[in-house]
């Protein structure tokens, strides 16, 4: 099957090349979405049958193979080749055999629906007609180069890339929002988590000459203010002094702790010491179980904000602690489960670990490995904290050794360290 892919912008009365318009005139089917549909409604023959683009998307690709034939004429390229560039074709071959002509916002290849045909038809052959996407618009509107612009969506998408970007200290974002993820609701985020050097560009119908509009606005104006759809954003960071990335090692006197109490968190050095032995640059997913204050969580967020990080705690007034670390030290996304860990659900829509922390037990240290081992990856590691004091009810150490024997975990080698006046500790580590 044969498309193409015609980028447009809001503009009610659109510019075509002669190319594109002898494409549109010989076509039959068409697709797009509604506000698209009205864009080129005049254009189109007599005769045009229009899909609408809408979800779930897969029902649309099953009326595009109910309604077009594979098509094929001489000289197309064999199947599944993905044809980009239209220079060897002029618009006559080009209509010749045509299935179906797509209308579809700005650069179809930029978060566009060209690459949904490669994920859904992978296939089919694909040439493409772009215009300038959005987030183009806005820069040559505001006179401002966009090369080093670091690009986020969020249409239809959550936060994670979007919380990397500003833990990453990116320079300029460029940012496609929908309707949950508003510009208001940008802001907001922003200055709950301290965020607050950034300067907040909003493009409201760019390319509609009746529509458009070009605010630029402080974070706190544009958290109060609704913004008409569609729309995108550009942040720009105002001020240059700050570092490129959090300091490594967070300081413990930072942190709220659990009653005040100094011994309920994991120091920063064993705690930097712990997330070197989850190897996490090479991880995905964290599980922090039991987080008590946050710290190795919070931590793990800012010096690899790649990760995903699910965090556990029995301790329901952990919950607000945790929150406040994460707010105070600028640590968005942590995901947080209040509760026993093992009576806490874990099949619905939770990622899978390849790392997992175990920071506090209670004493059942075997049945939560027997639980974490159920959803470790085939490459994950396991990592525990374990102190050598005297007089211990619960030897820690002894039940990891019967857990990993009983679980079939491969040991390494423990690190062990004495921090000031403290117990000896040891940290160990297991892999599946």
């Amino acid at each position: 099957m044969k498309f193409i892919v015609i980028g447009i912008t809001d503009d009610p009365q659109p510019f075509f090349s002669p190319e594109v318009l002898e494409i549109i005139r010989s076509g039959h089917i068409f697709s797009g979405g509604k506000r698209h549909h009205e864009i080129v409604a005049p254009l189109l023959p007599e005769d045009a049958e229009w899909i609408d683009i809408t979800v779930p998307i897969e029902k649309v690709f099953e009326k595009y193979k109910r309604l077009i034939p594979n098509s094929s004429h001489e000289g197309r390229e064999e199947a599944g080749a993905m044809t980009i560039s239209r220079k060897s074709e002029d618009a006559s071959s080009l209509c010749e055999g045509l299935g179906l002509t797509v209308f579809a916002s700005g650069d179809p290849l930029f978060f566009g629906f060209a690459n949904t045909i490669k994920r859904e038809m992978p296939d089919a052959e694909i040439v493409v007609y772009p215009t300038f996407n959005s987030l183009q618009m806005l820069a040559h509107r505001l006179v401002l180069p966009y090369h080093d612009m670091r690009i986020v969506s969020l249409t239809g998408r959550s936060w994670p890339e979007f919380d990397r970007a500003l833990i990453e200290r990116a320079g300029k974002i460029g940012v496609l929002t929908d309707k949950e993820h508003t510009p208001a609701a940008i802001a907001q985020r922003m200055l709950e988590y301290g965020y607050t050097y950034y300067n907040i560009y909003v493009g409201e119908h760019l390319g509609n000459p009746q529509k458009e509009k070009i605010s630029t606005l402080s974070l706190e104006e544009a958290a109060s203010r609704t913004f008409t759809l569609p729309n995108c954003v550009i942040l720009c960071r105002v001020c240059c002094d700050v570092i490129a990335t959090q300091p490594f090692g967070l300081p413990d006197s930072s942190f709220t702790l659990l009653n005040g109490r100094e011994k309920m968190i994991t120091k920063m050095p064993i705690r930097l010491l712990t997330l070197q032995t989850l190897d996490l640059p090479q991880r995905h997913v964290l599980w922090d179980i039991g987080f008590c204050t946050g710290s190795v969580s919070i931590e793990a967020r800012l010096l690899f904000p790649h990760l995903h990080i699910e965090a556990f705690e029995i301790r329901p007034e952990c919950e607000a602690i945790i929150h406040e670390n994460a707010r105070r030290f600028g640590a968005p996304g942590i995901n947080v489960h209040i509760g026993d860990f093992l009576d806490t659900p874990l099949e619905e829509g939770l990622a899978q670990p390849d790392a997992v922390f175990i920071g506090g037990h209670g004493g059942h240290l075997k049945e939560i490995m027997a639980k974490v081992f159920h959803y470790l990856t085939p490459d994950g590691c396991i990592v525990m904290n374990s102190v050598k004091a005297p007089k211990v009810l619960t030897d820690s150490h002894r039940l990891w050794d019967e857990a990993c024997q009983e679980l079939g975990l491969q040991q390494e080698p423990p690190t062990k360290i004495l921090l000031n006046d403290n117990h000896p500790i040891e940290i160990l580590k297991c892999r599946r």
